[in-house]
């Protein structure tokens, strides 16, 4: 049987868009209160009033988690006795490039914003993850598992974001906290169109997998009794390129 995640409070960083958004929506079909984190102040809006509709609380905070100011601004938020279950990482930054010529500063980009404000977050938020025994889900990527040409610094930052959550999941199992790492593979979102044009391809996103996709197979793994752990979920488009 599944547990029920109603009356839980959630933070979903890069709920602009794509697989964020996506898990905006699906948590709160399912009773979850949120605290949903972007860059844009648009697009946020648009995720709420795509999540208000299910009747849940909704928080809406305008950050770039590039900016340590507005990072440490959003954790300083929580300083309070607000309740935290589930938080999410979603937000990511993409550059292609080789190594041999690509700008160091788009290392520093993907390092900023794919592992340091994980990093910063999860530590900042992690006492109230454990008074309610939560969960955190790391979206990584394909790209945090097999390396291919160009994408080096995505890719190492991928990468690294694996070893965080695997080492935190080492570390919080003990205090009721589950760590999921889920690697799509490519999936319709604004990113994914990034990446096509970058690569010289004709987007086509109904060839893609879904972000919605995503978030029902996270969800289901956060509804899980309390008798499992889902580590690892790996996801690909059924269409192959």
């Amino acid at each position: 049987m599944s547990a029920s995640l109603r009356g839980q409070w959630a933070v979903i960083t890069g709920a602009g868009s794509g697989i964020g958004r996506a898990l905006a929506v699906a948590l709160a079909a399912q009773g979850v209160n949120l605290h949903l984190v972007g860059r844009r102040a648009e697009a946020l809006a648009e995720t709420a009033a795509y999540a208000q509709a299910a009747g849940v609380s909704i928080q809406p905070h305008l950050a770039d988690l590039a900016d340590d100011g507005q990072l440490a601004q959003f954790c300083q938020f929580f300083t309070g006795p607000d309740r935290l279950d589930i938080l999410v990482h979603s937000a990511g930054v993409f550059t292609m490039g080789r190594i041999e010529n690509a700008p160091v500063t788009e290392l520093d980009q993907q390092y900023r914003v794919n592992v340091r404000a994980p990093y910063v977050l999860t530590q900042a938020l992690l006492s109230k993850l454990k008074a309610s025994r939560g969960q955190v889900i790391f979206i990584n990527s394909s790209a945090g598992l097999a390396a291919r040409t160009q994408v080096a610094a995505y890719a190492a930052s991928k990468h690294a974001l694996k070893a965080l959550a695997d080492s935190l999941r080492e570390e919080v199992n003990a205090d009721g906290i589950r760590v999921l790492s889920v690697y799509p593979g490519r999936t319709a979102s604004p990113m994914q169109a990034h990446v096509q044009a970058l690569e010289g391809r004709t987007y086509e996103p109904e060839r893609l997998m879904q972000p919605d996709d995503v978030a029902a197979s996270v969800v289901n793994a956060l509804s899980l009794p309390r008798t499992a752990e889902v580590t690892d979920l790996h996801i690909r488009p059924f269409h192959k390129m």
